[in-house]
């Protein structure tokens, strides 16, 4: 938003202090954990951009219902309640599970894990947008693609490199599973490209991606190039690969780091899928412009520039 000055920028957020530099407009500064906080900050908002949320990458299901679900189905609410124009929120083309043949769709049907709470509580959000959404106030699911570029500490980048270092991460299916990734900057653009948008339909849903769907195997050559940590040196099926995340998630409590080695939600944002563009590009008119290896060096530099941190894959 910032070279946008058409558009007057309001931010809700927890901690004003973290905001960029550059930011000049309206703070609102809360909890969004806070009923009473909620109950208001949509007022006078034309567009909501719900952008960040509480997540985690394991279990937590719990947590995941009070501080991202209800909150979100509050959010959701309030927004039909104040007359706000459109709503996006950020989701994920993981929604969907395994697609090998063909492109997924912008509305392809998700696929619940009932191993992952916060996907599963993602889901269960868009079919309740899906029920809200009107002609006076649109709901839209932005489904992103796996994160790369600086900034990204959630990103593939992070997640894989400080495992790719112990030689015990392989192939999944032979690396040749497709991932969808986006940078930062092409998210907001897409953002941008959604506040600018005509003739949305009550309910949305677009993938938000590169052009391009790399293959497992040259995105981990890519890391490994630039990163020199060592390349996969065996391949397992996916199904195996669910099992040990599992049998990893189960042992956490017991074993050492801030997060399972492997958990079966890196495995599903891992699964074979390659989204279409074409509704976002015709209706919003968003094309992705960093090219991915470029976005992944990004990742990658700032992933070395931190130490390869081992992940904590989520706020809990």
């Amino acid at each position: 938003m910032r070279d946008h000055t058409e558009f007057e920028t309001v931010a809700a957020c927890r901690t004003p202090a973290n905001l960029p530099a550059w930011f000049v407009g309206e703070v609102r500064p809360g909890d969004l954990t806070d009923p009473s906080y909620r109950q208001d900050l949509f007022s006078g908002i034309d567009v909501v951009l719900h952008v960040g949320t509480w997540a985690t990458f394991w279990g937590h299901r719990s947590e995941e219902k009070e501080r991202f679900y209800d909150v979100a189905c509050d959010l959701v609410d309030l927004a039909v309640r104040h007359n706000v124009d459109r709503f996006a929120l950020a989701s994920t083309v993981a929604m969907v599970g395994r697609q090998s043949i063909g492109e997924v769709d912008d509305f392809a049907t998700p696929e619940t894990t009932e191993f992952w709470p916060h996907l599963d509580y993602l889901i269960d959000l868009d079919a309740n947008m899906q029920t809200k959404a009107t002609t006076n106030t649109n709901f839209t699911s932005m489904r992103l693609g796996h994160f790369v570029g600086r900034g990204n500490k959630l990103g593939i980048a992070p997640a894989l490199l400080p495992r790719l270092k112990t030689y015990m991460v392989p192939w999944l299916a032979g690396g040749t599973n497709r991932l969808p990734l986006v940078s930062g900057r092409d998210m907001a653009r897409a953002f941008v490209r959604f506040c600018e948008a005509t003739e949305l339909k009550p309910y949305e849903s677009f993938n938000i991606c590169h052009n391009d769907a790399p293959t497992m195997r040259e995105v981990v050559n890519e890391m490994s190039t630039h990163a020199r940590v060592p390349k996969p040196l065996f391949s397992v099926p996916f199904w195996a690969a669910y099992v040990f995340g599992g049998l990893m998630e189960f042992l956490h409590p017991v074993l050492p780091g801030k997060a399972p080695f492997l958990t079966r939600s890196l495995v599903r944002v891992s699964e074979d899928r390659k989204p279409s563009i074409e509704y976002a590009k015709q209706k919003l008119g968003f094309v992705a412009q960093d090219a991915w290896r470029d976005a992944l060096a990004e990742s990658v530099q700032e992933s070395i520039d931190f130490g390869m941190p081992w992940p904590a894959l989520g706020q809990a």
